[in-house]
């Protein structure tokens, strides 16, 4: 293939989309992070407040309801694809692009409880295929996905701030392979966890070294059967709840679709009261149970013992509510919330005989984010990337196989609704094609 002059061509061409989608990328991340800090702290700080006082959601996610209603019911595109059915690969046309990024930073910013990395893959892949429309490329079936993987991967991979994990992600999102690539990748993947726990256990209790590729990096304490043993309970019972949460959204995606504009208000209002119901119980912030839960994750791991068991049960009751009803009404991706809520989960969970912080939080991220994409691999990467930490691999790869076997075995509640597609009441609320 590699000797092939077309192919060569393509290479050449994805190479140099790269350049202009990643600083649109950059631009875009740089937007919502710096209104997401104005709104919900310079703002409020501004105005008198120490934080965002308790109502401070009620009037930013009515606005942002409405105008992600009208782009959803008005706009080519409805504003990139709903959140509960997870990642796409991207590839979107170019007049879906301005109802994206309009969507994204409205809703995201004014506290869409959903992260930039959806609309950041609409986003690259549509201008993939915009720069190649203007440059007269041709246009097939082969080279349109081509492209329009590429420029997501390109943009994925501003996000993450890692090659690897945009390559990896676009790989599974893109279905490279179809089912045959899980029925091969997932029995590999069990494998190597397994694998690494017992070569990591032998070697502790042997004494015995065989050589390693550990450059001499501080670890922390090593792994334990009691890590082992909270695997096989957590992973399971977090996949679930996370699955229910995508069920809510799939449910809440099918009541958004009859009346966009209307119910899409209705749900943020509800994110909205979710997120105020939080502030009133904890006294704390209500940001922390709005938006994507990038910044306060960081907040959470830098310092655990600032959170107490309320707060944190708080935090996981009504985000989950948010997360939720912003799966199925607001625009956005699930990945950041998902590894919120699995590392609250796994702080709220250390204190268990035998387990610790930072393998509580290895498996809650890895079977959050897992049960989320429903991407075993890209899970694994993602919070080995975010943890930093060699010593957890082997529990971040068997929660993440456990996640995905326990969710794929999962009712999966309804289908996604497609776009055009309205409830027709006088049918008995049966779907009908819109005219």
């Amino acid at each position: 293939m590699l000797g092939r002059p077309e192919y060569r061509r393509a290479l050449v061409f994805c190479g140099l989309i790269g350049i202009p989608v990643a600083l649109t990328a950059f631009w875009f991340l740089v937007a919502v992070q710096r209104l997401e800090q104005l709104i919900w702290t310079d703002l409020p700080r501004d105005l008198g407040w120490q934080q965002a006082p308790w109502w401070w959601g009620l009037p930013l996610l009515t606005v942002a309801g409405l105008v992600v209603g009208l782009v959803v019911g008005r706009l080519p595109g409805r504003g990139g694809h709903i959140p509960a059915g997870g990642l796409h690969s991207g590839g979107n046309a170019k007049e879906a692009l301005p109802g994206v990024v309009i969507a994204a930073l409205v809703g995201l910013p004014l506290g869409a409880v959903l992260g930039p990395e959806a609309p950041l893959i609409a986003l690259g892949g549509g201008l993939a295929l915009y720069f190649a429309s203007m440059v007269r490329a041709p246009q097939t079936e082969a080279s349109t996905a081509l492209l329009g993987a590429s420029g997501a991967a390109a943009a994925i991979s501003a996000l993450f701030g890692n090659p690897l994990m945009g390559a990896v992600l676009l790989m599974e999102v893109a279905g490279v392979g179809g089912p045959q690539l899980f029925a091969v990748m997932l029995p590999s993947l069990l494998a190597s966890g397994v694998g690494d726990l017992v070569f990591t256990g032998f070697v502790r209790w042997t004494g015995f070294e065989t050589g390693s590729l550990n450059i001499g990096l501080p670890t922390p304490p090593p792994l334990d059967w009691g890590d082992v043993l909270w695997l096989l309970v957590l992973a399971p019972a977090i996949a679930l709840l996370v699955h229910l949460v995508f069920v809510g959204g799939r449910f809440t995606a099918r009541f958004v679709v009859g009346r966009p504009v209307r119910n899409t208000i209705l749900c943020a209002f509800g994110v909205a009261a979710c997120v105020t119901l939080y502030a009133l119980a904890t006294g704390r912030s209500p940001a922390e149970a709005a938006l994507s839960g990038e910044a306060t994750l960081s907040d959470l791991a830098r310092d655990p013992h600032a959170w107490s068991v309320g707060a944190l049960v708080a935090v996981l009751a009504f985000k989950g509510l948010a997360y939720a009803l912003s799966l199925g009404s607001l625009r956005g991706g699930p990945v950041f919330p998902a590894l919120f809520l699995g590392g609250a989960a796994g702080v709220l969970l250390a204190p268990l005989p035998g387990l610790g912080l930072v393998p509580a939080m290895a498996i809650g991220m890895a079977a959050s984010v897992t049960a989320a994409l429903r991407l075993p691999v890209s899970g694994a990467v993602l919070v080995v990337l975010l943890l930093g930490n060699v010593d957890t691999v082997a529990l971040v790869v068997l929660a993440a196989v456990g996640s995905f076997v326990v969710s794929q075995r999962l009712p999966q509640g309804p289908p996604i609704p497609a776009f055009g597609e309205r409830r027709d009441e006088r049918a008995g609320g049966r779907e009908a094609p819109a005219p």
